[in-house]
This record gives structure tokens, sequence and C-alpha cells, in this order.
């Protein structure tokens, strides 16, 4: 009686192999180790960002004399060379001698908050790259072999890839857009004088979206070694991906003929690139498979 008593409670119990317990463990831990590599490498991230933000901090007068208001003085390397483009076919438009733009502070913090976010954002453009490492670092383990060879050279190409866009949108589009909205006038009676923070907002904005934008082969390589975009799709969108290109540079470039294409060309020869980029992950996806 009393073994069959005990044999009935054995049965009743849910049996749980010990291999299937040690699984769910050791799959718990990965999830919670996944979350603090996270933020280890988001914590280093920010480390780079607040070290570079203090240098530039720091040194307030080279970064805004010598790179943040440089743009706006006639003697800018971009605005002396536009001058002499001018010259050379007679048009007067790309000559910016007698340009003045006037910046003025409104608000009482104004000054010292401008400081505080131009620093933020100098630290965010020089840790770009560390950055980026510390991502491609985070996303390694789950990489096949053969493609964590490529890791170090696709952080290379990204970083250049954003900081070419973020040194084309200083010298060629920052100096366009200012020369354009500083001495545009609806009527010779009103004077244009510049708020600081809208001064600080453009160049920031077309510099740091410009370098975004630059990314564009990189995006398209992963989605393409995903599957999730055709080289044909690429092909067949060209017309649509030239009017995307064409309103984007509308929106971040003045409203003229020569900024939209100074910006639309680029990004075109960019899209081609994406295309033969794309072409070569495929091509290795299918050779590997």
């Amino acid at each position: 009686m009393t073994e069959t008593t005990t044999t009935k409670k054995n049965t009743g119990r849910k049996h749980i192999p010990k291999e299937d317990t040690k699984e769910q463990s050791e799959g718990e831990m990965s999830f919670w180790d996944h979350l603090g590599e996270l933020r280890s490498h988001i914590i280093k991230s920010l480390l780079s960002i607040v070290v570079f933000a203090i240098i530039a901090f720091i040194y307030k007068d080279f970064v805004f004399d010598t790179i943040i208001l440089a743009p706006k003085e006639a003697d800018f390397i971009t605005n002396r060379l536009l001058c002499q483009l001018g010259m050379l076919i007679n048009v007067d438009y790309f000559c910016v001698q007698e340009f003045a733009l006037k910046l003025i502070n409104i608000n009482m913090a104004g000054q010292f908050m401008t400081h505080i976010y131009i620093s933020f954002m100098s630290g965010v453009i020089i840790a770009a790259p560390y950055i980026i490492y510390q991502f491609w670092k985070f996303i390694e383990p789950a990489l096949h072999d053969y493609e964590k060879k490529n890791t170090s050279s696709t952080v290379f190409i990204s970083s250049a890839l954003f900081l070419t866009g973020v040194t084309f949108s200083y010298f060629l589009i920052v100096p366009l857009a200012l020369n354009f909205f500083g001495s545009y006038h609806v009527s010779a009676e009103v004077a244009n004088q510049i708020a600081l923070g809208s001064y600080i907002s453009m160049v920031v904005s077309v510099t740091f979206s410009i370098g975004v934008v630059f990314e564009l082969p990189i995006i398209i390589f992963f989605l393409a070694k995903a599957d999730l975009i055709s080289i044909e799709f690429l092909k067949k969108n060209r017309k649509y991906m030239l009017v995307i290109v064409l309103i984007m540079s509308a929106i971040i470039t003045p409203p003229d003929v020569f900024s939209q294409v100074m910006v639309t060309v680029p990004l075109m020869i960019l899209y081609e690139f994406s295309i033969i980029v794309a072409k070569r992950a495929v091509k290795k996806k299918k050779e590997k498979l």
C-alpha cells in the first residue's frame, strides 16, 4: 500500500531533465551577459564622447573662432575659391568678399548653452570612429569567422565615409548655405541679424546629417547581405532614388541649382557605389553557401 502511494506521488510530479535545466540557465545567463556587454560598449562610447567634449570645451577659442564661425567669413578657403570661380566664369553670385554675417545672442544663458552643445557635438563627431568600433565589437560574437576578418575594414570604411561626409558638408554645403541665407533680403530695409542659436543649429544639422547620409553604402551592403533588398531592386529604382536625393538636397541646401547639384552628384555616386558593394556582398554569400 505504501509503495503504491509513493509511486502515484512520484508519477504526479513533472520530470525535468537536468540537461534542459542547465541549458535554460545558460540561456538566461547568455541573455544577461549580452545586456552587460551592451551596457559596457555604451558606457565606453559615452566616456569617449565626454573626454572629447571636455577637450573641445577647454579649447573654446579654437573650436569656435577657427572651426564653427570660420565658414561665415569672406576669407574662408571655400569662399575664396568660390569667389575665384565666380570671377573665372563671370558670375558674381559665388563671390562673397563683401559678405558680413553678424551674429547676436538674445538669451541670457545662450552663449554658455551653445558652448555646452557644441562641445558635446564635437565629442560625438571626433569619437565617431571609436563609437562605430564599439558597435562592431558588440555584434562581432554573432558573426561568422569569415565576417569577423572583415570587421576592422568595415569599421575603417564606416568611419571614413562618415568623416568624409562631415568634411564635404563643412567645406562646401555650409558656406553655400550661409552665403545664400545670410545675404538674402526680402527688402533692402530689412537687415540680417542672425541669432547665434539659429546659426549653430544650421551648421551642425547640415554637417551631421550629410555625414550620416554618407553611410549609405554600408547600410545597403548589410541590407543586401540579409536579403532585405536585391540588386535588381536597386537598379530598377534609380530614378526614384534620384528624386529622393533631389528632395533631400533641396531640404538641406540653399534653394539654388548649384548647391543642389553639388549634393546630388556625390550622393548618386555613393548610390552607384552601394550597388557595386551589394553585388560583392551577395556574391560572397553565394560562394560561402
